[in-house]
């Protein structure tokens, strides 16, 4: 993307209202990600950036939360006091000696957990919004999208310190003080606590402290799924460079996501077994079949479905070595079985067109019942029995949210004045 060069501004600095009424500094050519070290989170920003066309012009902070031993059990705390709190366990291992340090480095390692992008700075409120104050009359205005719970406080507080030079998109619900975002963009089953059947599922003494605690107001962007980056330009380049080893399959090829149980959708060794007996029934009408882990799939899971099939020779396992072909099996699969827990993987699935069979919807609870609900009533997806013929196919209208996020960003920006650099 080439880049705007605007003409030096006069000697002395212009107030904000000058400055948008010349409209030559209100073009966003710039935007900064606040993640948290978690793919599923980032993803979801990246997807976003790439749909306002601001790939070239990404920085990516994080957020990053102490990892191992003790600190799994303190994800609960505020993430400034977990760090604060990890750090006085540390000086505590290092005066109590050697030992007792050894120890402590080898249950809690420093490293951030990996996700494919290195050299990640990690997330100062107050530098990067002197950054976006500082630059605002040569470079314009920043854009801020962050995503996930512990990103929360640094992306306001660039905010506050900003106020007038950042633009901040939120993704997934911040649970409270919604007025310190510009734009809030999250999935309708957020939003399941407010319905009838929701409420009856609350004790009257926890509804107070269930949020969201009223309608989504008119900066809140509902979408069906979570925003990813897997848009038509990303799975033609998918289709390419997985080419040579996916083109020559048999069809029709069946791709099979695995996740990994979560406190509202819990499965283990049985949902493994009751897989395996679907996929053996509905193996004579597939050409091939290829199943993927995820990083949250139990060992447990994973070593029954590699011994079923390990030797199969329709079926080949990815087993997290070489390059991820997840994108490749976007783009190349005749359709999907995926199981109920990952919203991610269920949305990037419904944006194909393709067939989509869902396994273990039934063991979904809360708004994840709800969010699986929404996509059958789409007619998106259907629950896999193992009585398919996969090469048997539906239509349905395609999920699109992460365009249609985009657009409402566009329409945010210009109402404030702004607009995309494009």
């Amino acid at each position: 993307m080439r880049p705007i060069r605007l003409p030096e501004p006069p000697i002395g600095r212009r107030s904000a209202a000058e400055v948008f009424e010349a409209g030559i500094y209100g073009i966003i050519k710039r935007v900064v990600v606040i993640g948290n070290g978690f793919s599923g989170a980032e993803n979801q920003c990246i997807g976003l950036v790439r749909a306002l066309g601001l790939s070239g012009c990404l920085t990516l902070y994080r957020v990053t939360r102490p990892r191992g031993g003790i600190n799994k059990w303190l994800h609960w705390l505020p993430v400034s006091l977990h760090k604060k709190l990890d750090y006085v366990i540390r000086q505590i291992c290092i005066y109590s000696g050697v030992q007792g340090e050894a120890r402590w480095s080898k249950v809690v390692p420093f490293a951030v957990e990996k996700t494919g992008l290195s050299s990640v700075i990690e997330a100062d409120a107050k530098q990067i919004a002197m950054m976006a104050r500082d630059t605002f009359e040569k470079e314009g205005p920043l854009l801020v999208i962050a995503s996930g719970r512990d990103t929360i406080s640094v992306a306001s507080s660039i905010k506050r310190l900003a106020t007038e030079n950042v633009f901040l998109v939120q993704i997934q619900h911040p649970r409270s003080r919604l007025n310190r975002f510009d734009l809030v963009i999250t999935p309708q089953h957020d939003y399941y606590p407010l319905t009838p059947h929701g409420q009856r599922q609350i004790p009257w003494f926890l509804r107070r402290w269930i949020t969201p605690r009223r309608p989504p107001a008119r900066h809140v962007v509902l979408t069906v799924g979570a925003l990813h980056p897997a848009d038509s330009a990303a799975l033609r380049s998918a289709a390419s460079v997985w080419h040579d080893e996916l083109a020559p399959l048999a069809r029709p090829l069946l791709v099979v996501n695995i996740g990994g149980p979560t406190s509202s959708c819990q499965y283990g060794a049985d949902l493994a077994k009751q897989l395996i007996a679907m996929l053996q029934n509905v193996l004579w009408s597939c050409g091939s079949v290829r199943i993927s882990f995820s990083r949250r799939t139990p060992e447990k899971v994973s070593k029954i479905l590699l011994k079923e099939f390990s030797s199969n020779p329709k079926v080949y396992i990815w087993d997290g070595e070489g390059p991820n072909p997840h994108m490749g099996h976007l783009a190349w699969a005749d359709a999907f079985v995926i199981t109920a827990d990952s919203v991610s993987m269920l949305s990037e699935a419904c944006t194909t067109g393709k067939p989509v069979y869902v396994i273990g919807a039934e063991r979904c609870t809360w708004k994840f019942a709800d969010f699986q609900k929404s996509l059958r009533e789409r007619g998106a997806v259907c629950p896999f029995t193992g009585k398919e013929d996969i090469s048997e196919s539906w239509s349905y209208t395609p999920l699109n949210d992460t365009a249609e996020a985009a657009s409402q960003v566009m329409k945010a920006l210009a109402a404030q004045g702004w607009t995309i650099d494009a």
